[in-house]
């Protein structure tokens, strides 16, 4: 039998997974011409030629024993260096390598964390829509989310209800911009204002609240748009990032977290997070691929092609009637529905139409449309979508 706590996760399962299995029957059934899945954030751009190149480079002419072998559980440290060498020169900030500490992607960097600051019954505070696996993530300690309720005029945090929402057990806030599901990238006055709330609240309680900055899309950004780097507006910060969208590495399994030694209590805070990457698990960060990264610390994929993916889709979509904010960043489209959004995942697949429901992300009347897949599946999709736009003019 198993447990009560995994009971409940398995009751629970990614609704997100669940339409990539179901994407899967439907190809069987009618043809991978003849599906347009827009459920999963797998990236569709090729992985850069020099990352293939670097690791070539690296198994034939570094030492095997070395690139194969144990280091240190933070990770290599002429990797961290050559990270947190980067990290100052983009964003004029001064960390060395005992800031960083490398992970098994940005999931494994937010379960050390939590692991790390989080006592039973701890209040972890997110903007709805949000990834719902947060909600396992911390319950995997025995926190509890708090989620803030979503200001559908354009998708910025509420400030309001996150101020009144703030309590004695609020331990972390979590952001995540640019956004998944929404594309979009908080503003430098909403974050100014957000750590006005924080710094208050902390000092009115007389304990330390974390800020954590998920930032897996950060490199995926359009028309210029700068996205501010928190350590620099609030001391408690984390950052947590990944490569798994900036190089097409989902499956290599590759990131970091950032504590700044401004951080109350940082020697502690990075030693007992160094030491969380050991006993979840992981032990280490994957050798091959850090030392790939470090080799590509300047390399990004093409994001002119989500770019151009963008504005083809939400060109024909507002075209065809629905509704959508216009992305700023990440690679995907939150789109309002007329309907039950669960309802209109359904309608959507018999035209083989694939949605996640935005219920999934803690806003419901809205679905996430993942445009991270090949341009040409886009473009064949418009007579299914223009199909399902009828239904409901009807």
């Amino acid at each position: 039998m198993i447990s009560d706590k995994m009971k409940k996760l398995v009751e629970n399962n990614s609704v997100i997974r669940e339409m990539f299995e179901e994407g899967k029957n439907l190809r069987k059934i009618y043809g991978d011409e003849n599906v347009f899945d827009f459920s999963l954030g797998n990236p569709s751009v090729e992985t850069p030629e020099k990352v293939n190149e670097a690791i070539k480079e690296i198994l034939e002419k570094e030492d095997s024993l070395k690139v194969h072998g144990y280091m240190s559980n933070s990770g290599f440290e002429d990797v961290r260096t050559t990270i947190a060498t980067s990290i100052n020169k983009r964003f004029e900030t001064d960390f060395s390598e005992n800031n960083i500490i490398m992970t098994v992607g940005a999931a494994s960097a937010l379960n050390i964390i939590f692991k790390s600051i989080l006592n039973p019954d701890d209040e972890v505070i997110v903007f709805a829509p949000y990834f719902m696996e947060y909600n396992n993530y911390v319950a995997g300690y025995d926190g509890r989310v708090v989620a803030i309720s979503p200001n559908t005029e354009n998708f910025e945090p509420n400030l309001e209800e996150f101020e009144n929402k703030i309590t004695n057990k609020t331990k972390a806030v979590l952001v995540n911009t640019p956004n998944n599901p929404t594309g979009v990238i908080y503003k430098e006055d909403t974050i100014k204002k957000m750590v006005e709330i924080m710094n208050r609240k902390q000092e009115e309680y007389s304990h330390e609240i974390f800020l954590i900055s998920d930032e897996p899309y950060r490199e995926l950004v359009y028309d210029d748009i700068e996205v501010p780097y928190l350590t620099k507006y609030y001391n408690n910060t984390f950052i947590v990032y990944s490569y798994s969208k900036t190089l097409s590495l989902p499956g290599e399994r590759i990131g970091y977290v950032v504590v700044p030694d401004e951080m109350e209590d940082s020697k502690n805070i990075i030693t007992a997070i160094t030491i969380s990457n050991r006993i979840i698990g992981c032990v280490n960060a994957p050798s091959l691929i850090q030392r790939t990264v470090m080799k590509c610390i300047n390399e990004k994929v093409d994001i002119s092609i989500y770019k151009k993916n963008r504005d083809l889709l939400y060109s024909k979509l507002t075209e065809l009637g629905f509704e959508c904010i216009k992305p700023e960043g990440a690679f995907y489209l939150f789109v309002k529905t007329p309907v039950d959004d669960k309802e209109f995942c359904s309608k959507a697949k018999e035209f083989n139409l694939l949605f996640v429901p935005g219920s999934s992300f803690g806003c419901s009347g809205y679905v996430r449309i993942a445009y991270c897949v090949k341009t040409d599946m886009i473009e064949k999709s418009f007579e299914a979508f223009r199909k399902l736009a009828e239904y409901y003019k009807k």
